[in-house]
This record gives C-alpha cells, sequence and structure tokens, in this order.
C-alpha cells in the first residue's frame, strides 16, 4: 500500500489498486478512507477514482458494482474538495453506480442537495448526465435543482 501511495502522486494507480480491492477490500477500503485527507489530490483522487465499480479500461470490482455503499463513505469525504480533478473522479464514481443502482445515486444528490456548494451542485449535474439524457424524471428534477 505504501508503494501504491507514492506511486499515484507520480503516475495514476487505479488500475493497480483494483486488486488489493477484490483481495483484501476491508483493510484497502480502510486504508482509503485515511487518505481522502491527504494533502495530495493525486491521492485524494486515487480513493475515488480506484473504487469506482465499472472504471473504464479496468476490471470490474464484482462486490461494488452488487453494492455501493462499500464506497459511499469514500464519495461523502471527497465530494465537497476544493479540487476538480478530485470532485470529477466523485461525479465520475456516482455516475458508474447509476447504471446499476440509479435510486442510490439519486437519493445521495438528493441528500447533498440542499447545502450543496457550486461545487457539489456541478457535481451532481456531471454525476448523472447520463440517466438525464435518457429522460429519467428524477435525475431531470435534479438537474434542474442542482443549477
Amino acid at each position: 500500500m505504501l508503494a501504491q501511495y507514492e506511486i499515484t502522486k507520480r503516475f495514476s494507480s487505479e488500475f493497480s489498486i483494483r486488486p488489493f480491492l477484490i483481495q483484501q477490500q476491508e483493510r484497502t477500503l480502510s486504508r482509503l478512507l485515511q487518505w481522502t485527507t491527504d494533502p495530495d489530490p493525486h491521492v485524494r483522487r486515487l480513493c475515488s477514482e480506484g473504487t469506482r465499480p465499472r472504471l473504464p479500461w479496468a476490471m470490474r470490482i464484482p462486490a461494488f458494482v452488487r453494492n455501493p455503499d462499500f464506497t459511499l463513505p469514500i464519495l461523502e469525504r471527497l465530494k465537497n474538495d476544493e479540487c476538480l480533478y478530485v470532485r470529477r473522479s466523485v461525479a465520475n464514481h456516482l455516475g458508474d453506480i447509476a447504471k446499476d443502482h440509479p435510486e442510490t445515486v439519486f437519493s445521495t444528490c438528493e441528500r447533498w442537495l440542499p447545502e450543496a456548494s457550486p461545487g457539489v451542485k456541478w457535481l451532481i449535474r456531471h454525476a448523472i448526465r447520463h440517466p438525464a439524457k435518457n429522460k429519467n424524471p428524477r435525475a431531470l428534477r435534479l438537474r434542474a435543482c442542482a443549477r
């Protein structure tokens, strides 16, 4: 894990963290939760990007596809990150979850919306863009509220 930490400061390591998440899920998630407060935005982004259930061009994490609750605490901690690079990863992560569990994403966004900063409103709009393109009424309503 220390190697993952150092590598992600120099290169993106969301691909190499995935075997750890599959083989040592609880330990790895615990470490990633700690890293959500790291001063380096690349490390914070790894926490969200590396745990995306359907990261493009990477192996899926079946446990996270089945149950997104494992990664929601990470997204909760990173939603207000000062860095757009990190917030964009949170939005894309929610977009992945929405493919299998749209109600979870809509509920999360609805919970975040009342106290949402402009950055979190952008994140919400970005996260639900695909369900909105498919004319999902709840997604369209959320996007309108997040303006």
